[in-house]
Order: C-alpha cells, then sequence, then structure tokens
C-alpha cells in the first residue's frame, strides 16, 4: 500500500468519523452525565467494540478479496453502490431544528461501558459499511489481507482519539450538534465523501 493511498483513508476516515452517528451520541450523554470519570471506560468501550465490529466485518472478507480479481471487482463493486446511496441518502437527509436527543445514562460505570461497547459493535450498519468503506482503499496487486488489518488498526486508533475528543468535550460538543447548521454541514460533508466514494470505486480501474 502507498503511502497516498493510506493517507487518503485517513482523510476520508477522519470526515467519516466527525460526523455523529449513534455511538458518538452515546458518548457525548454519557460524558455529560458522569463527568470525566466516565471518560476512560466510554473511550475503551469504542475502542473494544470499532475493534469487535472490524474483527466481524474482516473475517473471511480478505481471503475472499486475495482470492480473485472477479470477487474483488465485485466487492468493490457492491461496496461503491451502497457509499454512493449512503452518500445521497445524507445528501437529502433534512435537517431538524429539533433539540438532539441522547440515551439516558446508566449510573453504573460498568453498565456505561457495556451499553458504549454494545452501540458500536453491534450495529449492524457499522459491520456493512466497514465491508465496503475498507475495500476502496485496497491495492489488489498487493497483499490484500495486510492492507485490510493495516487499515483496521488505524480506523480503531482514529475513531478511539475521535471519541476521546468528543467526551473531553461533551458539554461544547452537543451545543454544537444540535444547531441546524452545524448538522447541515455534517450532512454535506458527509454524504459529498461518501458519493465521492462510491462513483471512485464504481470508475477506478479494474486490475486483472
Amino acid at each position: 500500500m502507498s503511502i497516498e493511498l493510506w493517507l487518503a483513508f485517513v482523510a476520508a476516515s477522519a470526515v467519516l468519523l466527525i460526523i455523529p452517528g449513534p455511538t458518538i451520541l452515546t458518548v457525548i450523554s454519557y460524558s455529560m452525565a458522569h463527568g470525566r470519570r466516565a471518560n476512560a471506560p466510554l473511550v475503551a468501550a469504542v475502542a473494544l467494540g470499532d475493534s469487535t465490529a472490524l474483527v466481524v466485518s474482516l473475517l473471511g472478507l480478505g481471503a475472499l478479496l486475495a482470492t480473485s480479481a472477479f470477487w474483488f471487482t465485485v466487492v468493490k463493486w457492491a461496496g461503491g453502490l451502497y457509499l454512493l446511496y449512503l452518500g445521497v441518502k445524507l445528501l437529502r437527509a433534512g435537517v431538524s431544528s429539533a433539540e438532539l436527543t441522547t440515551p439516558a445514562a446508566p449510573k453504573s460505570r460498568w453498565r456505561l461501558f457495556a451499553n458504549t461497547y454494545l452501540v458500536t459493535a453491534l450495529n449492524p450498519k457499522g459491520i456493512v459499511f466497514f465491508v465496503a468503506f475498507l475495500p476502496q482503499f485496497i491495492n489488489p496487486g498487493a497483499r490484500v489481507t495486510r492492507q485490510l488489518w493495516v487499515l483496521a488498526i488505524t480506523f480503531v486508533v482514529m475513531a478511539t482519539i475521535n471519541a476521546g475528543l468528543y467526551a473531553v468535550f461533551a458539554g461544547s460538543a452537543r451545543k454544537l450538534l444540535a444547531s441546524p447548521q452545524a448538522q447541515r454541514r455534517f450532512n454535506l460533508a458527509g454524504g459529498s465523501l461518501l458519493s465521492a466514494a462510491g462513483v471512485w470505486a464504481l470508475l477506478a480501474k479494474r486490475h486483472a
């Protein structure tokens, strides 16, 4: 994998991680309810949850992509169409001025950790997204499995840092995310990136 391809993955992941999803909303809610003492278990839960989802996504995926150029092309096309669908859906999403809704925080830090882990690890949309997203940054001419794990580790590290920053600045983040203007920017940025990734995957030159 070239450094240029890896940096492209880092840039794409950074934009996607900033967009608030169920995990980030959970982190913000719990951090505000429990204060700084909740930050460590929250960040640990996100790291472990993302790692679990990625392992589930990569089980068999690396072997499949390395099997033949045909299956590599099939996965790239399917992933590209899925990313394009997500991008168009996000671009069309209406911006609501309603106050941000977050889940109620449990009293126990152990339950806080468990809830955050389950939200992160068992989101089927996240698992499907990883299967669609990661192969778009793979060079089929090199060892596919090794590249997938490099991308997976990179994503987990970035997701952990992202969750930590949201937890530390939970109060400010909640106010920012509740702004319709901010939601519109998040939707446009995320939708544009996902759509571009989907089109790129569909138009990219296929390797034999």
